[in-house]
């Protein structure tokens, strides 16, 4: 479509600022933008929605739209909902380099352009596609009626014979065709991985994974309305983004159905933006009850902000529930970006049970996020009187078992996520004590190796409790006492002293047991754990001096 067809839409409000002489100009698609740098996502043609919430004086007016024709973009359309008029300084700068100018009423949402552009854009060039973009209404509908992204999926497939499912970055299941078979959660993770990893190298979608015989397509689902700012780096969302995954090799693909399945990334994120803003209401709640427990309030007051928020997380429920606390911490080895919000938007992903579907199950959970950590408080149903609850909830083994594999892709080499989980309480009494219990597990998890950890309440009654809690400088020195000889040993003669130390200690010392398990005679394996004593002048057959040496292998 042209640039004169929108503007002789009187629906979608746009008022002329300049450009007249270029309103020829045909518009490929629509992109909604307040990074200061949108260029990565730009492939030339768009007619580029903003907030301004990019501009912080006037002289951004100009490398802005710089970057913008740099990139081949039909036009720009600027919203005066933030700051009313469009400044003069955008105005002249869009005249400078001849790109044609458009204000947004504040009355108009940028979904209704973005609405009308895709439907025009995809009509025109592909008429296969024409039922889908139509349709997509019904996608941003979660009644009977509707059905969410899954109608766009069954049509994409009905019209065009594409099976096509929108994962989370951990692999869960958002949304498939109900028509077809669903991928397995092995599939899925391996998608998301693999998804994950091309976004954090910085390749353009759509990224394509052959897995078996199978060829996927993984269309990224790019939606700005979770950061008013603008996320300067793709470490912000590439934790939290969706993806599209189709069935099919796009490297074959015209021009024209690239398009279109862009489109619908476009109307999926819509769906996406109305989750992050209903999900307002629950950080809310989350922080509040967080405020109120770190300040020490009367537990009266907490118990009765849990109450507002019982009904909020678990309508329906009867009686009070049992909580449970996760913290959750994303650290990035130079620092940035903020971990708080990129481990709040985390949590919400993966704190969903792995075999549910759709986007409404993580509406029961509430995260909060403070500095550098994440903070979520689960509900749990009450359990009957007969239980304890210390076994119900979330374990912490269990809830990273399916998603480590994505993130760690995601994470690259130089991100961690740690993860603790408390025990369930039934009052507001215990919730200060699940706060800091979850906070000692997540520290517990941190000490240990990997891009993604996590330690329950059930650890912190080991030994293990107490290792993140010794000074790097004294666990290096201790290690390096008991093994470093050793380890300068196998060295020199390749005789497998610390391999050897390890599965006697396994085998609590049984010489039959331990012989057995590495292959040797027993003569010689008594022949290398005098070795060991002898380096380390320890005595293996002393309790103390066994425990110094498994200490030592676990920090080291």
């Amino acid at each position: 479509m042209r640039l004169r067809a929108l503007l002789n839409t009187d629906a979608l409000g746009l008022r002329l600022l300049g450009g007249d002489d270029e309103l020829d100009r045909t518009v490929r698609g629509v992109m909604t933008t307040d990074l200061r740098d949108p260029s990565r996502y730009l492939s030339g043609g768009e007619l580029v929605l903003t907030g301004l919430a990019w501009r912080r004086n006037a002289a951004d007016s100009e490398p802005f739209v710089r970057i913008l024709v740099q990139a081949g973009v039909a036009a720009l359309a600027a919203g005066e909902a933030e700051l009313g008029d469009v400044p003069d300084d955008l105005v002249v700068a869009c005249a400078r380099h001849r790109l044609p100018l458009f204000a947004v009423h504040e009355s108009v949402a940028f979904a209704t352009i973005t609405e009308h552009v895709v439907r025009q854009v995809s009509g025109e060039r592909a008429g296969d596609l024409a039922a889908v973009v139509d349709r997509h209404r019904r996608m941003m509908t979660s009644g009977p009626a509707g059905g969410g992204p899954d109608v766009v999926l069954d049509l994409l497939g009905s019209d065009l014979d594409l099976r096509a499912w929108v994962l989370s970055p951990a692999g869960r299941l958002i949304a498939g065709p109900k028509a077809a078979p669903g991928l397995s959660a092995d599939v899925r993770a391996k998608l998301a991985a693999e998804h994950l990893a091309a976004v954090r190298t910085g390749r353009r979608g759509p990224h394509r994974v052959t897995l078996g015989a199978t060829t996927y397509s993984l269309f990224p689902v790019r939606s700005s309305g979770r950061s008013p700012q603008g996320a300067r780096d793709v470490r912000e969302t590439v934790l939290s983004d969706w993806l599209l995954a189709v069935e099919a090799d796009a490297g074959d693909w015209p021009e024209e159905r690239l398009d279109l399945l862009q489109g619908v990334t476009q109307l999926i994120a819509v769906e996406r933006d109305r989750r992050d803003a209903a999900r307002t209401v629950r950080r809310r709640l989350a922080q509040e009850v967080l405020e109120l427990v770190q300040a020490g309030a009367p537990p009266a007051e907490i118990a009765a902000r849990l109450r507002v928020a019982a009904p909020v997380l678990l309508p329906g429920l009867g009686a009070a529930p049992h909580w449970q606390v996760v913290v959750g911490r994303v650290e990035w080895r130079d620092g940035a970006p903020e971990g708080g919000p990129v481990a709040q938007s985390l949590l919400e992903e993966i704190l969903v049970d792995p075999l549910a579907t759709g986007p409404e199950p993580s509406d029961r959970i509430a995260v909060a996020h403070t500095g550098d950590e994440a903070i979520a408080l689960v509900p749990l149903p009450a359990v009957s009187s007969e239980h304890d609850g210390s076994e119900a909830g979330l374990l912490a083994d269990v809830l990273l078992e399916s998603v480590r594999d994505p993130l760690s892709a995601g994470l690259d080499d130089d991100g961690r996520v740690t993860l603790g989980v408390s025990a369930s309480v039934h009052s507001a009494e215990g919730l200060r004590g699940a706060l800091e219990e979850a906070r000692h597990a997540r520290r517990v998890a941190a000490a240990r190796p990997g891009r993604v950890c996590a330690a329950g309440h059930q650890e912190l009654a080991s030994h293990v409790l107490l290792l993140p809690f010794v000074p790097d400088d004294v666990r290096r020195a201790f290690t390096a006492r008991l093994l470093d000889p050793l380890r300068d040993y196998d060295r020199r003669h390749r005789a497998e002293l610390i391999p050897t130390l390890e599965a006697f200690l396994d085998c609590d010392g049984s010489w039959t047991r331990c012989a057995t398990r590495l292959h040797l005679h027993v003569n010689t394996l008594r022949y290398r754990v005098g070795r060991i004593e002898q380096l380390t002048s320890r005595d293996l057959s002393r309790l103390e001096d066994k425990l110094d040496f498994f200490l030592a292998l676990r920090m080291s």
